[in-house]
């Protein structure tokens, strides 16, 4: 969105803020118009989707502290991935503000200790976080699909297997590989993530 709008005119911005406005909407950052239980692709981007966790070394740590960080308030991980400017987690939240809370000290943190380490203090290093709700079954197996896929679809692998920061290779272990074909050729993620994953 923050790159849309500043390619709007400026009667499009002054009519996308009031249409926010009105909604009860954030003017400027994602909305979450769904605050009860239920299960969320939740989505947060590095600033300006600069590739901050390019290398190995902070993809499993974010991966690490990501997983570590949702479990830790009782929020139930279905699917992940972690790629050097965004992740996307599908999981089961008992309340969004805690995963608001959860999600707010991950970035504190990270952004604090990765600017030190690049020496670029005062950095901006995330733009909050976004969740959209899961609708039905079908839903949650094509974010499934969509999110195994996804490095893919980002080009920063040929094949989901190869990227090693993902949910995939836990499904791989426990032999759920022949599921997993299935579930994606039933629901395959054509459009998913179209307007709130480009970038």
């Amino acid at each position: 969105m923050p790159y849309k709008y500043r390619r709007m005119s400026a009667a499009e911005r002054e009519a996308i803020v009031r249409r926010r406005r009105d909604q009860g909407w954030p003017l400027h950052a994602p909305p979450h118009p769904f605050r009860h239980a239920g299960t969320y692709i939740l989505t947060a981007a590095t600033f300006e989707h600069v590739p901050i966790m390019a290398g190995a070394a902070r993809l499993t740590e974010v991966s690490g502290l990501l997983l570590r960080s949702l479990r830790e308030i009782g929020t139930e991980v279905f699917a992940w991935v972690v790629l050097p400017n965004h992740y996307h987690v599908l999981a089961g939240v008992r309340a969004l503000a805690d995963v608001s809370a959860a999600l707010g000290r991950l970035h504190g943190s990270t952004s604090r200790a990765w600017n030190l380490a690049d020496g670029l203090t005062g950095r901006r290093v995330w733009y909050r976080f976004a969740d959209r709700l899961i609708r039905n079954d079908a839903h949650f197996l094509r974010a499934i699909t969509y999110i195994h896929g996804n490095a893919v679809k980002h080009g920063y692998t040929a094949t989901p297997e190869s990227w090693w920061w993902s949910s995939l290779h836990e499904y791989l272990v426990a032999n759920r590989q022949e599921w997993l074909e299935r579930i994606g050729a039933r629901y395959p993620a054509d459009g998913f993530g179209r307007g709130w994953d480009d970038g």
